[in-house]
């Protein structure tokens, strides 16, 4: 009997990486039914970070809340997060303000209170520590309407606040922060892939603007907006060129004016599910994601699984909804889009289509 580790991110806009494991899984046992599965669902900070670190960590609890819709006007947000046994709680901003809650998308409305109300709620529960999962917003507001939630003042120049979004911060004249929330004793770590600064070519409007519904002239006046956010706030200048400020439309650099720290975030999620302990004494290795490509190297979960996999000796096997670049690191991949005969056909039964790429590994990749 071998032991088969199966530890894939989800398939964003298909599966959830909880599922994806779970059809994996099934694939695999249909070739191989005496052999162990050991399901460690993976996330780097984005959409389903919450769902794996729920299914993950044994007495993980998920707690329901209600939050303000990521537009205003907006119904509000039946969302959740997760608390953890060591007293972290963990908050998933794709949960709140996310891409997929706003429709049509509106990158100079759409803002992150909704994610502040969540962080709120963990520290009214007492959480001593904060992994905020940074990955997947629709908003470019620099993490303000977070901030405001959390006690910071933002104003006009009659002395107002200012409106949600990367909108108002055209009225911006006037930041203070002494009045924001106290950080839990052990810290909030920001869990994300991203270390795109604040402003820039590489920054959070020209790198990510177009993600959310921004043409060329709307990315132009988020990039101004942002510019006059990090010239009001407190040490904005050094906290704008800081790698990771740019990360959901900017919430990294609010968050980092509140004292956050950044992190690595599929190597945060991979400790936080005692990955590598999973894997040691492993036979093989299961990753994947929905796109395999050339980003994927850069902190990508199947590529942190993949080098924890290697330092334990244990190869490791890639399934992906499409392989664009080359999967050197791994002893066999399989593509769902070459199964399914097409994109649109392995998007539309993801779960199927894992669970024949979870066949396919196990005849190319099964331990001797």
């Amino acid at each position: 009997m071998s032991r088969i580790v199966i530890a894939p991110d989800s398939f964003k806009g298909t599966i959830d990486a909880a599922d994806a494991a779970a059809a994996l899984a099934r694939g695999w046992a249909a070739e191989r039914p005496g052999d162990e599965t050991v399901l460690r669902p993976m996330a780097d900070g984005g959409e389903g970070t919450l769902d794996a670190f729920e299914a993950s960590v044994p007495g993980a609890e998920r707690r329901s809340i209600t939050v303000s819709g990521p537009v205003d006007g907006d119904p509000p947000v039946e969302t959740s997060w997760v608390r953890l046994p060591d007293g972290t709680g963990v908050v998933e901003l794709a949960a709140t303000s996310g891409l997929d809650l706003v429709d049509p998308l509106r990158p100079l409305d759409a803002h992150t209170g909704g994610f502040g109300e969540a962080i709120v709620a963990a520290l009214d529960a007492g959480v001593t520590r904060l992994l905020v999962g940074l990955g997947g917003s629709a908003s470019s507001d620099g993490g303000v309407a977070a901030l405001a939630v959390l006690g910071a003042r933002f104003s006009d120049a009659s002395g107002q606040p200012i409106s949600h979004g990367n909108r108002g911060l055209a009225d911006l004249v006037d930041v203070q922060l002494d009045d924001l929330r106290t950080r839990p004793p052990r810290g909030v770590l920001i869990v994300g892939d991203v270390t795109n600064p604040l402003l820039g070519e590489y920054g959070a409007a020209a790198v990510f603007g177009p993600q959310k519904g921004a043409d060329s002239a709307l990315v132009s006046i988020i990039e101004t907006n942002l510019a006059r956010l990090a010239r009001l706030m407190p040490e904005g200048g050094p906290l704008a060129g800081a790698a990771g400020a740019g990360a959901a439309g900017g919430t990294g650099f609010g968050l980092l004016a509140w004292g956050a720290e950044m992190g690595a975030g599929a190597k945060l999620v991979a400790d936080a599910v005692g990955l590598a302990d999973a894997i040691a004494g492993a036979d093989l290795v299961i990753t994947g994601e929905g796109r395999f490509d050339g980003q994927s190297e850069a902190g990508k979960a199947p590529t942190e699984v993949a080098r924890i996999a290697r330092d334990a000796d244990v190869p490791v096997a890639l399934a992906a909804g499409a392989i664009t670049a080359e999967p050197a690191s791994f002893v066999a991949s399989v593509s769902l889009t070459d199964l399914a005969g097409g994109g649109a056909a392995a998007m539309a039964d993801p779960s199927r289509w894992l669970e024949e790429a979870g066949r396919a590994l196990a005849r190319q990749a099964s331990p001797a």
